[in-house]
This record gives structure tokens, C-alpha cells and sequence, in this order.
């Protein structure tokens, strides 16, 4: 059982030797010891060589300090040698984080404070820790950089009317920044957009102001509404005297339907001008 287990780790040694030919005799030397020493020392070696990844990372291996071929290794188990092998763990979810409130100078020269959440993961390992130092930090800093430099070209009404819109654009910008890093930006959505108190008042006068006037509009056209039934009901009364009198049984009615000790009689027109003195004559 040992001299085949001795036999598959040399072919794994010898298949890393001949991955890079530019490796020099002291990484063939090293490599050769780190190797003798794990044969020397089985079966204890293996619970120092014989490493494990979950399912959400990955595993960037370095030998002597250069990157291994063959790119992350994971999920499961992997193999390192000793003393000459180290490797990093990158954890591949989707990572949220807050912005900071941002002073914001908009286009229109207002201050405002505002604030963001953005979402990202690690979409390759290998870029996450080669070209870049602490990915999640640097992630951070470019946000709140574009976010300020992206609302300072804005007016405050885009701001506050595009929400939408301003946090696709910011997803995209950041995305395409991060992408040499090995970091994808799947989402940003802006928070909240904080007022100075005296602008807050001036918003607020501002639309009592408008809701206002187009409450007396709305007030003007239903008196012009009803000026107007009224005019077209009075024509039509005008021309039937007994639609007049008719309209006199309806008011009393309704007024012998409520509880009143004193009931007036309307008269009608008729009755009065027999009364009056007949120009004519």
C-alpha cells in the first residue's frame, strides 16, 4: 500500500516538474526534498499535505512563490508538498457591503449625502490574488470614489427622479473597473438621499405651494361646472311653468320629511303678479 502510494505521488511530482521549464536547479533540488520528506515521514505527512475546500472556494496554489498551473484547485480534496507549497482560500459568494454616506456636490451646486449597497462575488480566483491585494477592500474604495464622481455630474431632480438608472450605470462602470481583478459586480442600489434641512423646507413650502394651486383650479372648474348645470336647468324650467311648480312639491317633500315645527308655503310667481298693476292697460 505504501509503495503505491509512493508511486503516484512521484507522478504527481514529476508532472509539476515538467509544467514549467524555466524553473531553476534549486527549485528542482527543493521540490526533490520536499518530496523525500513527505515518502520519510507517511503516513503521518498526510494530515499536513492533504488539504480540503468546500464547495463555495477555491484554493490558488504557489510553489517556491510561483503560481501554479492549471488554475484554482477545489472543491474537495487537493495535494500540497511540504515546506515549498502554500496556497489561499477565496471564498466564491455573492458579498454585499454598504457605502458610507457620500458628500455629494451636484451639478446644480446642492450638497447632498448619499448612500449605496453593492453586491459582488469572486469570479476567478487566480486574478483575485495575482493582480490585485485584498480584492473586497479595494471593491470598496473604487465604490465610494465612483459613486461620488458619478452623482457630481448629475442634477439634484435626476438624482432623486433616476434612482434606477444611476445605480445601472454605476453597476456597469464598476464592473468594468473590477473586471482585471477577478471581481464581478452583480448589483448597486442607492439607499438614501439626504436633504439639507433648509432645502428640505424650501422642497416642502415648494409643493404645499403647487398642491395649492391645483386645488383652486380644481375648486374654479367645479364651480364653472355647476354655474353651468345650473344656467341649463334654469332654461329648462323657464320654458315649462309647470316644471316650476312641480319643483315646489319636491322642496316640500322633503322638508315634510324632516322633524320642522314651521313649514313655508312657497308661492308662486303667478299668484303675485295678479297683484301687480297691468302696464298695458
Amino acid at each position: 500500500m505504501k509503495s503505491k502510494l509512493r508511486d503516484i505521488f512521484l507522478r504527481y511530482v514529476l508532472l509539476s516538474l515538467d509544467d514549467d521549464v524555466s524553473r531553476g536547479f534549486c527549485d528542482y533540488v527543493l521540490t526533490f526534498l520536499s518530496f523525500l520528506i513527505f515518502v520519510c515521514t507517511l503516513p503521518f505527512s498526510l494530515c499536513f499535505t492533504l488539504k480540503i475546500v468546500q464547495e463555495y472556494e477555491r484554493a490558488v496554489m504557489f510553489r517556491l512563490g510561483r503560481l501554479l498551473p492549471g488554475g484554482a484547485k477545489g472543491p474537495g480534496l487537493f495535494f500540497i508538498l511540504p515546506c515549498i507549497d502554500s496556497y489561499q482560500k477565496v471564498d466564491l459568494r455573492t458579498v454585499s457591503f454598504d457605502v458610507p454616506p457620500q458628500e455629494i456636490l451636484t451639478k446644480d451646486s446642492v450638497t447632498v449625502a448619499v448612500d449605496a449597497v453593492v453586491y459582488f462575488r469572486i469570479s476567478d480566483p487566480t486574478m483575485s490574488v495575482t493582480n490585485v491585494e485584498k480584492a473586497d477592500q479595494s471593491t470598496r474604495l473604487l465604490a465610494q470614489t465612483t459613486l461620488r464622481n458619478f452623482l457630481g455630474t448629475k442634477n439634484l431632480s435626476e438624482i432623486l427622479a433616476d434612482r434606477e438608472e444611476i445605480s445601472h450605470a454605476m453597476q456597469t462602470s464598476l464592473d468594468s473597473a473590477t473586471d482585471p481583478w477577478g471581481v464581478k459586480v452583480e448589483r448597486v442600489e442607492v439607499k438614501d438621499v439626504r436633504l439639507p434641512q433648509q432645502l428640505q423646507r424650501a422642497m416642502a413650502a415648494e409643493a404645499e405651494a403647487t398642491r395649492d394651486a391645483r386645488a383652486k383650479v380644481i375648486a374654479a372648474e367645479g364651480e364653472q361646472n355647476a354655474s353651468r348645470a345650473l344656467k341649463e336647468a334654469a332654461d329648462i324650467i323657464s320654458e315649462s311653468p309647470s316644471a316650476l311648480q312641480l319643483r315646489y312639491l319636491q322642496t316640500l317633500t322633503s322638508i315634510s320629511a324632516e322633524k320642522n315645527s314651521t313649514i313655508i308655503f312657497p308661492l308662486p310667481v303667478d299668484f303675485l303678479s295678479r297683484f301687480l298693476p297691468d302696464e298695458k292697460k
